[in-house]
């Protein structure tokens, strides 16, 4: 947890660890009672996972910002189209990102994620953000001939290993405020090549809840991604720009904090995965 000067404390006394069961409710009202400044200390400089353990599903939506949508050359959509990214994918905010084998074209998109916080289904839109335990910064990396060229699914150029950063934090909405007012960048060896606003998605964090409860229950600790404004590498005047080994990323949306990523080759993980 962060305390009120941005220092990290230790939960471990309260709690195992940020869970599906943590980010109810009654879990949070929990976390928000406690007195974050006479907490231990964190020392050092802690790795820093996935803020959530355990997600069961990682649900995302395409082209939801309708600059993106132009410069993907792709008509502007009148449904949210969605997806799922693979568990497996999930990453820590700053770990490598790593190109699959045979990768050409692997691209990135800076998002808002929603972690929903209790079992949603059938919710209408005006009690959608009900749903939302808080907020968190993804990057939702993409392999584009994957993606694109190897079939209709998009699927399979979503879910490779790393292609899932997420975090620093889980910010709870009354941190957040309005989502649709958040500002998002992401920079590349230093370079700006996204920046854009929340308030410029086509359908609003509201309208996507109450969207995907349609088609499946949402449970606690679930993840939603709510689509990248434009400037990524697909899009790149006057030719497309690609990730590479040894490229760095850099991104972050307004009160959820910064990403960094270096980008690395290939490599087989064995039983590390």
């Amino acid at each position: 947890m962060l305390d009120s000067r941005g220092a990290i404390r230790d939960l471990s006394a309260h709690i195992d660890d940020i869970s599906a069961e943590t980010v109810t409710p009654k879990g949070l009202a929990r976390l928000a009672a406690l007195k974050s400044d006479e907490l231990p200390l964190v020392r050092g400089n802690p790795r820093l996972g996935v803020p959530v353990k355990g997600i069961g599903k990682f649900i995302a939506i395409g082209l939801n910002y309708a600059d993106h949508a132009q410069e993907a050359k792709l008509p502007i959509p009148t449904e949210p189209p969605m997806f799922t990214k693979a568990i497996s994918c999930l990453n820590g905010p700053n770990d490598d990102v790593m190109l699959p084998k045979d990768s050409l074209k692997s691209d990135w998109e800076v998002e808002l994620g929603i972690i929903i916080g209790r079992t949603t289904r059938y919710v209408s839109e005006d009690r959608a953000l009900d749903a939302v335990a808080g907020y968190v910064l993804a990057n939702d990396v993409s392999e584009r001939a994957f993606q694109l060229e190897r079939g209709t699914q998009w699927d399979k150029g979503k879910g490779c290993d790393t292609f899932g950063p997420v975090g620093p934090w889980l910010v709870t909405p009354d941190e957040v405020g309005d989502p649709q007012a958040l500002e998002l960048f992401l920079n590349l060896n230093g370079h700006r090549m996204q920046s854009g606003n929340t308030r410029k998605m086509i359908f609003p964090v509201r309208q996507l809840i109450a969207y995907v409860s349609r088609f499946m229950t949402l449970n606690a600790g679930d993840l939603l991604i709510t689509g990248t404004p434009p400037g990524v590498g697909l899009g790149h005047k006057p030719d497309p720009l690609f990730l590479k080994p040894g490229d760095e990323m850099h991104l972050g949306i307004d009160k959820l904090g910064e990403q960094r990523q270096k980008v690395i080759a290939w490599r087989d993980l064995g039983d590390e995965a």
